[in-house]
């Protein structure tokens, strides 16, 4: 079972003047069998809150992966790519790559997307989009696409390689 945390990013939903439908989209398209959310976190677009946390979540609390939602766009007040990449131990760009080239099927303001994929110790944090939308289209890419990095980043699967 792959512990899970989600931090939803949004200076509104932060001040309860938005509700958060991305960061419960993303616990509903977990399959429960594998995947169980032991965090859900919203915090506003500020840089070093968001460090700090997905700090907490990898190094304290352990999770073995963390996705955030929002933030992700070309807004001045869009940071969490960068937050992600100040706590980034090992880039891991294929995922972001891979779901920018995904969404690009359906839109192709998805190449607009800055969101990144990144591993801090045992912990894969990947960004998502905001949208409910865009998350439910990266939800169906990840899943089950990335259950074998998660295995061998987690040690219990040590074949990289294919047959």
């Amino acid at each position: 079972m792959y512990q899970v945390g989600i931090v939803t990013l949004s200076d509104k939903g932060a001040k309860g003047e938005r509700q958060d439908l991305s960061g419960p989209k993303i616990r509903e398209l977990l399959p429960k069998d594998k995947y169980e959310v032991i965090s859900y976190t919203m915090l506003p677009d500020d840089r070093e809150k968001i460090r700090r946390e997905l700090i907490r979540l990898s190094d304290e609390v352990k999770c073995d992966l963390i996705l955030t939602t929002g933030g992700t766009g070309f807004s001045p007040c869009d940071i969490t790519p960068e937050a992600t990449m100040d706590v980034a131990e090992r880039n891991a760009p294929g995922i972001a790559e891979g779901l920018r080239a995904y969404s690009m099927q359906f839109t192709k303001r998805a190449m607009l997307g800055r969101g990144v994929s990144v591993i801090r110790k045992g912990t894969l944090i990947i960004n998502l989009p905001g949208s409910v939308k865009a998350v439910t289209e990266s939800m169906e890419f990840l899943i089950g696409n990335m259950e074998h990095g998660l295995d061998i980043l987690m040690q219990t699967d040590s074949e990289c390689g294919r047959a």
